[in-house]
């Protein structure tokens, strides 16, 4: 079954992680995919792939081991109008949205033969979609939604965000412009978001079934505090966020730099979800005046968001921040930007430029891509990460090390993402923090984010096993889409 939303954002994402939860406790062997992925959020799998995020937080929804094969084509945006395809998990091309088109038919054949690939050892493949699936001007060469559900005969259910408003219609509109090969595919709908009492709402379901001969499958209602890998910029929080009140006296205040690119956002989830962390995302220097943890996250576009940490005037504050003593922390591209220089002719092709000048570091960027799953120590704890980049960081011998990378005073930088997830050097780090800026905080001492992470998945299974139709999901993923919908003008008049 494929599961296309109406816009990007509307949950596809997280409705796709909630019906493999659902089917894996149902005694189902399920796979997550993804043909196509635009996000610069993406993982190192075990056998060393990488692949999107949200298709790892799938992958662990269905209680499986994530793999090339669940997401063979990824693009990485670098730009307004160019981006990196990484096809079963490794960089192939640099490509504009013009010149991507012509290898779009080759990568069609290898989404099907990935797809065919886990029919083969799966029970059930539960397929994403991306964006809308009714995006008439790319439909001619689409392989992610439409033209994946009719190579490989996918029935559909369309997700509809109905917390923007315009819910009905974007689900009718989103098929009527369908031609007829699409529309006869669509098979339901499910309502993501609601809030309220779904009373009010069934008089329009009603008629958006009279009006396009198709049931609504469920109405998900808001479930706040999920918190789970998103997949682009979109889902990144714009204000503060705290699980719960602090364990000691003290809040920490961590303020993350909203850089235009940045990518792996989910390294700052494990902090969110420690009680008395405050996590915001900034774009302004006066966003700085009280945080005790300044981080520079990761990012697709080291040199260019390094300019635009400049033009905000968050560079010269993030100096004052530590000039000061207090700490900051730099993960991979964010680490990149903490260096005396970097000379880059293979991302940016900017040549040599300034960086921060906090670390003893030197960067250059090689044109193959350096994928791992490290481990190691830091701070007297074990921690096991992985790492995305090009760019190479050469560490002045006299620096003190930190992970991969080092540590100048309150300071750190690393290219490993993942590291805060680890419980014992996280907590180890805050507690350093703490140390440092003079705060009454005090970690935690059983916050497992692992199990975070799989009661929120928990909740998402919870949250299709009690609001939406399950029977009608399982005749959809066993039987497809039933024949004789109707078809809905414009894109009706196809034949």
């Amino acid at each position: 079954m494929l599961v296309a939303g109406t816009t990007s954002d509307a949950g596809k994402s997280v409705v796709t992680a909630g019906i493999c939860r659902w089917l894996v406790r149902e005694g189902v062997s399920v796979a997550p995919f993804k043909a196509q992925n635009m996000s610069n959020n993406s993982m190192v799998t075990p056998d060393g792939a990488e692949i999107g995020r949200a298709q790892v937080m799938q992958a662990a929804a269905a209680r499986v081991t994530p793999e090339a094969a669940m997401n063979p084509v990824l693009l990485k945006p670098g730009g307004d109008n160019s981006s990196q395809v990484v096809v079963l998990g490794r960089a192939v091309a640099d490509v504009t949205a013009l010149s991507y088109r012509p290898m779009k038919a080759a990568l069609l054949e290898q989404a099907l033969a990935s797809l065919a690939d886990l029919r083969s050892r799966f029970d059930v493949v539960i397929c994403e979609g991306a964006g809308s699936p009714t995006e008439i001007n790319l439909r001619a060469d689409d392989i992610a939604n439409m033209g994946l559900a009719t190579a490989a005969d996918l029935p559909v259910l369309l997700v509809g965000d109905i917390d923007r408003g315009g819910l009905f219609p974007a689900l009718y509109g989103t098929v009527a412009l369908m031609p007829p090969g699409d529309q006869r595919l669509v098979a339901g709908f499910l309502v993501n978001k609601f809030r309220g009492d779904v009373r009010l709402l069934e008089p329009g379901l009603v008629e958006l079934e009279r009006l396009t001969g198709r049931p609504t499958l469920g109405v998900l209602p808001w479930l706040g505090g999920l918190e789970l890998d998103v997949e682009d910029s979109l889902g990144v929080p714009t204000g503060a966020a705290t699980s719960a009140p602090p364990h000691g006296e003290e809040v920490l205040r961590v303020a993350v730099a909203r850089l235009p690119r940045l990518s792996n956002v989910t390294d700052l989830d494990a902090l969110a979800a420690e009680p008395g962390v405050l996590v915001r995302y900034v774009t302004r220097p006066g966003e700085l005046a009280d945080a005790d943890l300044v981080v520079l996250p990761g990012t697709r576009s080291t040199v260019a968001d390094l300019g635009w940490l400049r033009e905000t005037g968050l560079a010269d504050a993030v100096s004052r921040h530590a000039a000061v003593g207090r700490p900051v922390l730099g993960i991979c591209g964010g680490h990149q930007m903490l260096a005396r220089s970097i000379t880059d002719d293979v991302e940016s092709r900017a040549g040599t430029v300034e960086g921060l000048g906090l670390l003893p570091t030197e960067v250059r960027f090689e044109r193959e891509k350096t994928l791992g799953r490290p481990t190691g120590s830091a701070l007297g704890e074990q921690v096991t990460g992985y790492e995305i980049h090009h760019g190479v960081v050469t560490v002045d011998g006299a620096a003190e090390p930190f992970l991969d990378g080092a540590r100048a005073g309150s300071v750190f930088g690393t290219t490993w993402h993942g590291a805060l997830e680890n419980d014992g050097f996280r907590r180890a780090f805050l507690a350093e923090v703490a140390r440092t800026t003079g705060r009454r905080f005090l970690a935690a001492p059983d916050t497992d984010f692992a199990a975070v992470r799989e009661t929120r998945l928990d909740r998402l299974g919870d949250l299709i096993a009690e609001h939406a139709d399950t029977d009608a999901l399982w005749r959809l993923i066993e039987s497809g889409a039933p024949s004789g919908l109707p078809l809905l003008p414009p894109g009706s008049a196809g034949g």
